[in-house]
């Protein structure tokens, strides 16, 4: 069957006089994904695997958010803490080997204190060693699809196999607000004094979470081979962002960065709805079917954040091989649409069959016999000419 495409004009046009110019990022890489609407924002090198150094900690975070969801932990379990856990050096919960903190109070350790040696009392307590628990975080990473992702650790301590893309932790940051919302809540927390142990470190380190626009997580990160780095998001207007940016130099200019690029998707973005669900955008012939032909719709309307400046007539490409083959049941994916926008990757949206179709009986494979026939004696005629 051949691939068959046609140009759809999805009838939105945007009177506004210029075109949005992209977002220039001061990142080293960056990603920002726009949850509401399932809109990539913005990539630079976003899938080049680079040090993530606490970024990481979101993986370990969400291999103890399944254990949660599993039942194989609680937030009331205990954990034992290994001479190596309260050797981390580097951020830490300040644990020693006589305590025995929950699950709940390492979550916390983790998020707000950034706390090494808390991911490793992790690790142990649902792996038994933290090699085994890296090895785990790996098999997991492959079958979230984080393909730019290997770990090596459950800290992001510095080592040559501990790499994550930026890709891929923003699609980590999306699932672990969109999976585990009873746990999302700590993200947001601004301070945490365990036991009340060095209170003075006790502030979360997430620039964002004080300054009243909608900042609710996820995680920073500094070495001094990734720079500084931060896995944000915020909620704005009922639209939920995820950013990614590593490699800025200094804490004051991650702050500014991350400040600059939330301002910037929720001011240069217009929610606009392209199409409706149950619109028939085009028509595809079926092969052998009870009826010629089977429209192509969506199977929810179809909203995108489009630069608020762009101008002009929005058209998509929809494509599917044809024509289709009967049987064909109602609702089931037939084609693709490709939309494009300015500055803006293609956005992928699935198209379905609008009705069932049946495979026909005696007469229509009768009249499809005769349709190729009369082909065949056309082409005959044509070619004794």
């Amino acid at each position: 069957m051949a691939l068959a495409r046609l140009l759809a004009t999805l009838g939105l046009i945007l009177a506004l006089a210029l075109p949005a110019s992209a977002f220039e990022t001061r990142a080293r890489a960056a990603y920002v994904y726009d949850m509401t609407t399932g809109t990539v924002l913005m990539e630079k090198e976003a899938d080049l695997p680079l040090p993530p150094a606490s970024m990481s900690k979101l993986m370990t975070l969400n291999m103890l958010f399944e254990a949660l969801r599993d039942g194989r932990v609680t937030l009331d379990t205990r954990f034992r803490v290994s001479t190596k856990a309260k050797n981390m050096g580097g951020s830490t919960m300040f644990l020693n080997e006589t305590d025995r903190p929950t699950v709940e109070e390492l979550i916390k350790g983790i998020v707000v204190l950034s706390g090494n040696d808390a991911c490793v009392v992790v690790a142990e307590g649902l792996a038994g060693t933290e090699e085994a628990f890296a090895r785990m975080m790996n098999d997991r990473a492959r079958a979230l699809g984080m393909d730019n992702s290997t770990f090596s650790n459950s800290s992001g301590w510095p080592a040559p196999n501990q790499r994550m893309s930026m890709r891929d932790l923003g699609m980590l940051a999306a699932r672990l607000i969109s999976e585990f919302p009873e746990y999302y809540g700590y993200f947001g927390m601004t301070e945490f004094a365990w036991d009340n142990r060095a209170p003075q470190n006790r502030f979360n380190r997430n620039p964002l979470l004080t300054l009243g626009i909608g900042a609710d997580g996820l995680k920073t990160g500094h070495t001094s081979e990734a720079g500084y780095g931060l896995v944000g998001s915020a909620l704005q207007g009922g639209r939920r962002i995820v950013f990614v940016i590593t490699g800025m130099n200094s804490e004051d200019a991650r702050a500014e960065e991350a400040e600059r690029i939330v301002s910037w998707a929720f001011r240069q973005f217009v929610e606009k709805t392209l199409t409706e669900k149950g619109r028939v955008l085009a028509n595809a012939p079926v092969w052998l079917g009870n009826i010629e032909s089977v429209g192509l719709t969506v199977a929810e309307d179809v909203s995108l954040l489009v630069p608020a400046l762009v101008q002009g007539e929005i058209t998509g490409e929809i494509r599917y091989r044809g024509p289709l083959r009967a049987p064909i049941e109602e609702g089931q994916q037939v084609g693709e649409l490709i939309i494009a926008l300015p500055d803006l990757p293609e956005t992928t949206v699935p198209l379905v069959a609008d009705r069932a179709v049946e495979k026909g009986g005696f007469l229509p494979r009768v009249r499809t016999a005769a349709r190729i026939l009369l082909g065949q004696l056309t082409q005959t005629v044509k070619d004794a000419i």
